[in-house]
């Protein structure tokens, strides 16, 4: 008999490893499956905080920037905020009941139990949920993440929004301070100025966002934020402390670098709002876990490959909780590769760690211009010591984009020298979102770029890696004319 606990089993990660343990359950002698979780509706971080109902309320400030964009139509529609609210909410209902059936359904097959109880450890591989002690021969914990608020002097005397707040919002206020600049931000703040008109001032760490991204992918957005949305980005600017004014608004105090690209010999600045918005990413939802009473310390490398606690190989830990990739497929994909290592390992096989082609999608203004990104970007292929290319193109340079009003973006693609493989994709322009599939494909595969198809429909928006692919063969056959296919030479 093994017997496994998943704490978290109404999010993506639980349901996917349950999933894997019960299709391999004839691997087993048998098996025991205890599925818990606490939400209160449930279903999982995704569907009721996040990736679903942030997509659901953009389509409405996207529909009303296309509108406004357009010098060709008249008229500005309005936004109804309670009818996105509604709207939202009716959708998210529908999808989480989807997933607690899924759940429930689960529950149904023999050996598995489902409780509706907060689980916490009360000694290693030992859980107390409700009034029950259970001791399972496995853990996996996917409770999932939590807002990140910064410990900025200051914090606890300001009202601070987080997504969740701008998800259900029906009134807006005049003005607000936004910390962090990352996939939330620049997903939310537009929202934020298109559909509640809010005067907003984002405070960028960097010179530029998207820093894993060739430098004219931030600088591009960074130009669509200001140009397009009236949003004032702060760059090379780090928080300092905050405050609250007289008539119950935020202060921040802030410091821009200096030449030097550092604090010293900086700008001062200070910072004046109705409202404080922070969007500073999310950590692990650990707290109220009890991993104190285990030898489970959560701190960097906690987690390994395998998806094993380092600290206790009969612990797995996936999904947000674990800190190392929070997006949902990764972890559902990490929630597969959990279930197929408890099996590996109760069976006393070796275990096989999990390892992905880096595939984001952010949607970045509104979802109009997508950043999309697959594999290995000029920087990553060179920090790997490759001998690849890069070729990028301008959306600007195929007229469809211009014929839909969003001229703005480019992409790139990373070209290994040798084989020709498409090694990484890189996009921001419109439909970048769903091209970001196809180059999936193209990565994953490691196809040979003089083998795809250059041949989009005409006139279609994936002309644009028609061009892409036509400028990489015309590349490799001029880096191969000339010292050959077999060559290595590291000037390349």
């Amino acid at each position: 008999m093994v017997h496994v606990a998943i704490v978290g089993a109404y999010g993506s990660a639980g349901v996917a490893v349950a999933d894997e343990l019960l299709e391999r359950r004839g691997e087993l002698s048998d098996l025991e499956l205890t599925l818990i979780d606490d939400g209160d509706p449930g279903g999982g971080l995704c569907i009721l905080r996040g990736c679903m109902p942030s997509k659901d309320v953009l389509s409405a400030g996207q529909h009303r920037y296309q509108a406004r964009h357009d010098d060709r139509l008249e008229g500005v529609p309005d936004v109804d905020p309670e009818a996105v609210v509604a709207r939202k909410d009716d959708h998210v209902s529908g999808f989480a009941e989807h997933r607690r059936d899924r759940v429930h359904d689960l529950a149904e097959h023999e050996g598995v139990e489902l409780l509706r109880e907060t689980a916490r450890f009360v000694d290693d591989r030992v859980l107390a949920v409700g009034d029950r002690r259970i001791e399972p021969d496995y853990v996996v914990v996917a409770t999932g993440s939590v807002p990140n608020i910064p410990d900025l002097p200051g914090i606890d005397d300001v009202p601070v929004r987080t997504s969740a707040d701008v998800l259900d919002a029906t009134a807006f206020p005049d003005s607000g301070i936004v910390l962090g600049n990352g996939y939330i931000s620049l997903e939310l703040g537009p929202y934020l100025s298109e559909v509640g008109d809010v005067d907003l001032t984002v405070v960028e760490h960097d010179e530029r966002p998207l820093d894993a991204f060739p430098d004219a992918y931030g600088d591009t957005l960074l130009e669509i934020y200001r140009d397009q949305f009236g949003i004032e980005v702060l760059t090379a600017t780090d928080e300092r402390r905050l405050e609250p004014t007289d008539d119950g608004g935020v202060r921040l105090f802030a410091e821009r670098a200096g030449d030097g690209g550092t604090g010293d010999g900086g700008e001062e600045l200070t910072v004046e709002a109705d409202e404080l918005y922070c969007f500073t990413g999310r950590n692990p939802n650990l707290e109220g876990l009890g991993l104190e009473q285990t030898r489970l310390e959560p701190e960097s490398g906690w987690v390994g490959s395998k998806m094993q606690a380092t600290d206790d190989e009969r612990v797995f830990v996936i999904g947000d909780a674990n800190g190392r990739e929070p997006i949902l497929h990764v972890a559902k994909e990490q929630g597969f590769a959990a279930g197929a290592n408890i099996v590996h390992h109760a069976r006393g096989d070796d275990l096989e760690p999990y390892a992905n082609v880096p595939h984001h999608v952010i949607f970045a203004g509104l979802g109009v211009y997508p950043v999309g990104r697959v594999g290995h970007t000029p920087a990553t292929a060179a920090d790997s010591g490759m001998d690849a290319f890069v070729v990028t193109r301008e959306a600007s340079s195929d007229g469809v984009f211009k014929t839909k009003d969003h001229p703005e973006g480019r992409a790139t693609l990373v070209i290994d020298a040798d084989s020709g493989a498409v090694l990484g994709y890189q996009g921001i322009h419109l439909h970048a979102d769903v091209m970001a599939k196809t180059m999936q494909v193209v990565v994953e595969m490691g196809l040979d770029v003089r083998e795809v198809p250059n041949r989009a429909y005409h006139p279609t928006t994936p002309e644009i890696l028609d061009g892409l692919f036509r400028e990489a063969c015309a590349k490799l056959e001029e880096r191969q004319q000339c010292v050959g296919p077999d060559s290595s030479d590291p000037a390349l």
